[in-house]
């Protein structure tokens, strides 16, 4: 009797513990399935992809494909780069340093979209006090920029405009925007290299020239779209898709100023008159990569190399596809 008591409890807890697995195993597969039809998007407050979050229509576009989206903040592009290619993000949009960065130190990203140029959305400041009036009057300063930033690479091409190198200058490389205009304002550097909303910002509460503005440096200040390379080669279809969703978004944007201006400025705790500034001098949109735009940045990265920001040569085709090819 204790014999067959034993055997029909061990024949029972046989058959619970293949009953829990195999629960488990069907609740694995549904998370894991889930997962799948998540899209991870990283974006910075104030980017067009903040502006896409806000609208809700990549909710609605992915819907219809049974995807979902899960939205990342991150605080600059460096940041939302490294979230790429850690797998922590699939899609994201930083501006074109990132970019060349990432891809000579072997990141696995890929480009797969650019915005509309916004040349005057970077720029170089003085303080009127200072006494500079050229950018040739730089020689010795110190300029504050962050290192592979789009306003960094606008003054290295002002600064060869003028005669000079980029070891003409002290560079001084703040933590973030934030502290670039704190050392501007208070003079400890000469010069502030600064992009939208921080350069419109300096613009409008402080007594500034601006060297660069009016002058053509034939750089356009695009800023770029990004994938994970698995995610890429796995959903060439979900990213054209999504492109479009931000240039329908986009163009929502050019049509409602005033509402991009009060969403931006309550995001940033920036003024509206100063956003309002920044939305004025620029066009909104998403565009697949052409040719044009590759050669523009390899323009870039080429410079990168010059002045020591990146270690080897690139060719940047090599993660640029043509429209999506």
């Amino acid at each position: 009797m204790r014999n067959t008591f034993i055997l029909k409890l061990g024949i029972i807890l046989i058959s619970t513990v293949l009953f829990l697995v195999g629960c488990g195993t069907e609740a694995s597969d549904t998370s894991s399935n889930k997962s799948e039809n998540v899209i991870k998007v990283g974006f910075q407050k104030g980017n067009t992809l903040h502006l896409l979050k806000e609208t809700g229509f990549l909710e609605e576009a992915l819907a219809e494909k049974d995807y979902e989206v899960q939205w990342e903040m991150f605080t600059h592009g460096g940041t939302l780069m490294e979230g790429i290619y850690a797998g922590a993000i699939d899609y994201g949009h930083a501006a074109d340093g990132p970019g060349i960065i990432a891809q000579a130190t072997g990141k696995p990203i890929v480009y797969v979209g650019a915005d509309a140029p916004n040349p005057e959305g970077v720029g170089l400041l003085v303080l009127k006090e200072s006494g500079i009036e050229s950018v040739a009057d730089l020689k010795g300063k110190k300029i504050a920029a962050l290192e592979s930033g789009n306003h960094r690479y606008l003054t290295v091409l002002a600064l060869e405009k003028a005669g000079l190198t980029n070891d003409d200058v002290e560079w001084v490389f703040p933590e973030d925007a934030g502290q670039g205009r704190t050392i501007f304002e208070t003079g400890q550097v000469d010069a502030l290299a600064s992009y939208d909303p921080y350069l419109a910002s300096a613009e409008g509460e402080l007594d500034t020239i601006s060297l660069t503005a009016g002058e053509d440096y034939e750089y356009p200040n695009r800023t770029f779209y990004f994938a994970s390379t698995t995610f890429a080669e796995g959903n060439p279809e979900l990213l054209d898709l999504i492109l479009e969703t931000i240039d329908k978004a986009d163009q929502w944007a050019n049509e409602n100023n005033e509402e991009v201006v009060e969403l931006l400025s309550d995001s940033l705790g920036i003024s509206e008159e100063i956003i309002g500034k920044q939305i004025a001098r620029r066009t909104f949109g998403a565009t697949p990569i052409t040719q044009e735009i590759i050669d523009t940045q390899q323009k870039q990265a080429d410079v990168y190399y010059d002045i020591g920001l990146i270690p080897e040569e690139i060719d940047v085709s090599e993660v640029m596809p043509v429209g999506g090819e």
